[in-house]
């Protein structure tokens, strides 16, 4: 049975600069953490969702989730068994996390949103909106994965994945490594197999939702033919790549991205 309770804490400072509030709401008895910011009264654009990648937690999401609350309520969730919400026994596979999703949104009376995803964050959106489809209203992809090669090579995944961290800030490293010490090794190493046994390519054709696919120009994870290749697979979709980021992106270049993506978000079309 689904619970609809939730609790906040927290504050926002004055003079419209928004701090995220942590929320705690239950979901099939266990506890899901989210970072929050809610407009009362309500905004009128819809709510964005921002959906972590592996191994991490909605942490990292918080310089894109602060550029997008002055003019729309955000939620970024802890998936189950990362960061701060509750572990489950078992480790979930990419359609499980996408049903915890959903769960999450009834609890706390999210009919739709928008959705921004990163890295394998991706495919958790990509898998809600095709089982789930009246939940996703538009969705911005940064960084999707995983193509062929690294699917068929862990040791490409592995080069990719180290040439990337040298463009990603410095900043980010104790943020990732806290994460990982929370989630536990064997917890990331089965949801990376979960993420590379689940083919996206397999799944876009059907996401109805207008969607934009965001990519840093020194994103070493996810190749540009890739990009393309996942925009050219989408019935209504776009790309765009952002200077100077890496596969993080709403962590090295938020305000890029944000100033990319609001328009979308907001329905008022597709970036120039």
């Amino acid at each position: 049975m689904r619970g609809v309770s939730s609790w906040t804490m927290g504050f926002h400072r004055p003079m419209g600069i928004c701090k995220l509030q942590s929320s705690w709401t239950l979901v099939d008895g266990r506890l899901m953490h989210a970072r929050v910011f809610v407009h009362k009264p309500r905004s009128e654009f819809p709510a964005a969702v921002l959906v972590h990648g592996l191994g991490v937690s909605s942490h990292y999401m918080v310089p894109t989730a602060t550029r997008l609350a002055p003019s729309c309520s955000v939620y970024a969730p802890d998936l189950p068994g990362f960061g701060r919400s509750a572990h489950p026994a078992h480790v979930l596979n990419v359609p499980q996390m996408a049903d915890a999703l959903d769960g999450w949104m009834e609890a706390v009376g999210l009919d739709s949103a928008v959705f921004i995803g990163n890295s394998m964050g991706c495919q958790v959106i990509v898998d809600l909106a095709v089982r789930y489809p009246g939940r996703v209203e538009r969705a911005v992809l940064t960084g999707p994965t995983f193509d062929r090669a690294a699917r068929a090579s862990f040791l490409v995944l592995v080069r990719r994945a180290l040439r990337d961290g040298h463009w990603e800030p410095r900043s980010l490293s104790p943020i990732i490594l806290n994460d990982y010490l929370l989630a536990g090794p064997v917890r990331i190493a089965q949801t990376l197999r979960y993420g590379l046994l689940d083919p996206i390519e397999d799944k876009l054709p059907r996401m109805a939702a207008p969607t934009l696919i965001v990519r840093g120009e020194h994103d070493y994870i996810v190749p540009m033919k890739w990009a393309q290749y996942v925009t050219w697979l989408l019935p209504s979709a776009r790309f765009v790549e952002i200077s100077g980021a890496s596969h993080a992106v709403n962590f090295s270049a938020p305000g890029k991205l944000a100033r990319a993506t609001l328009p979308f978000l907001h329905g008022r079309g597709w970036p120039d």
